[in-house]
Formats: C-alpha cells, structure tokens, sequence
C-alpha cells in the first residue's frame, strides 16, 4: 500500500476539524488539501508547545486562518485590509499589537500575528495586561509564519525579526520598534502595551483614510 504524502492526523477530533473546514471551503479545495494544512499547523504548533491540551483546537483555528488566507490571494477581492504583525516568538509584541488591534477594529480589519520562531507560549505578563485592557485572548497563541499569510496581508508590521521577516513585492511594510516585553515586569509590560495602542490609534487613521 502506498504511503501517504500527509502528515499522519494525531487525533480523531483533528479529523473532525478537517471535515468541518473541508465543509466550510467546499467547491474551492479538496479533503486533501485541508488535510495538509491542518496537519501541517498542528505539527508546526506542537514543535514549540509547553502544553498540548488545546492543540487540536489552536491547529484546527491556524489551519482556517490559512485557507482564509490562501483564498483571499487567488481571489483577491476583499473589502476589508489585512494587518499582519511578525515578531520573532509571537509571544509578546505581535501578540499584543493584533490583540489590540482586533479589539478596537473588530470586523474592518482582518488581523493576524505570527512568528518567525514562534514560542511554546505567550509570556504571562502579556496576557495579564490585555486582560486589564479588557482585550479577548481566544486567538492570543503563538504561531507560526507562513507563506499564505504573509501573501495575503495588505500590510506587514515587523517587530523585531531582523532579517528573518520575509519581504514580498507590493506589500506595504512597516517597523514598529517596540521594546520586547519577553521576561519584564508588569509594569514594563502595561507601558509597552500602551505604547502599542498609541500606534494602533495612528494606524487605524491610516486605514480609515484608505
């Protein structure tokens, strides 16, 4: 019997997910297709993870992100900009910038967060200071960077990848250089934070004069 060329599923509730993003892009890709990105996410999330209890969800989410994605650049048709956020771990900055940024924007702007080394984790103080700020977390996790979304982004906000942060043609791209917040206290954390909102403010101008 031939080998398959996907990545074997861990879980049969990794199947389920499959079945349900198989559904919901039916017409546009094959069972194959988002099988492979689905067991690609998952392997990619389970490299770095501290803790796998929710993995099956977080890959089944990063594996819609993708799809999403992947069908907006052959489409190209979207009435709403794309922000992309890299960091290096995606465990700090970027978390908070497309948290923030999702939260005030909500539906008029299409937001992800990535990493070019992407963390097991996001660091605690970042979480406890978008609480306060009274920011969601259900897609505060560190993930990986990818082709798709990287394609897809009308703009791509680096936060201190260096050079690891690819540069595709005809994207608009900016440096935000915000002190990483990985290990600080509190306090410190609640101030970068604040000076992210600042420039979240200034770029929602932006895209509102878009």
């Amino acid at each position: 019997m031939a080998e398959s060329p996907y990545p074997v599923l861990p879980d049969e509730h990794l199947a389920a997910g499959v079945a349900r993003l198989a559904m919901r892009h039916q017409g546009r890709y094959s069972v194959e297709t988002v099988q492979r990105l689905i067991a690609d996410s998952y392997e990619q999330l389970a490299a770095n993870a501290h803790v796998r209890t929710h993995l099956v969800v977080l890959a089944e989410r990063c594996a819609a992100e993708r799809l999403d994605a992947l069908a907006h650049v052959e489409s190209a048709t979207s009435e709403r900009p794309r922000v992309l956020f890299v960091c290096s771990q995606n465990a700090g900055r970027s978390q908070m910038a497309a948290a923030l940024l999702a939260h005030r924007a909500g539906d008029d702007v299409i937001v992800s967060s990535a990493g070019t080394h992407p963390s097991g984790a996001v660091d605690p103080h970042v979480l406890q200071a978008l609480t306060e700020a009274g920011v969601p977390l259900d897609e505060v996790y560190p993930k990986p960077l990818t082709d798709e979304v990287v394609q897809a982004a009308d703009i791509v906000i680096t936060m201190g990848c260096g050079d690891a942060c690819p540069v595709v043609p005809g994207h608009r791209y900016l440096d935000w250089p915000v002190p990483d917040p990985g290990g600080a206290p509190i306090a410190v954390v609640r101030s970068i934070r604040d000076a992210i909102d600042t420039r979240i403010t200034t770029l929602l101008d932006t895209l509102a004069g878009t």
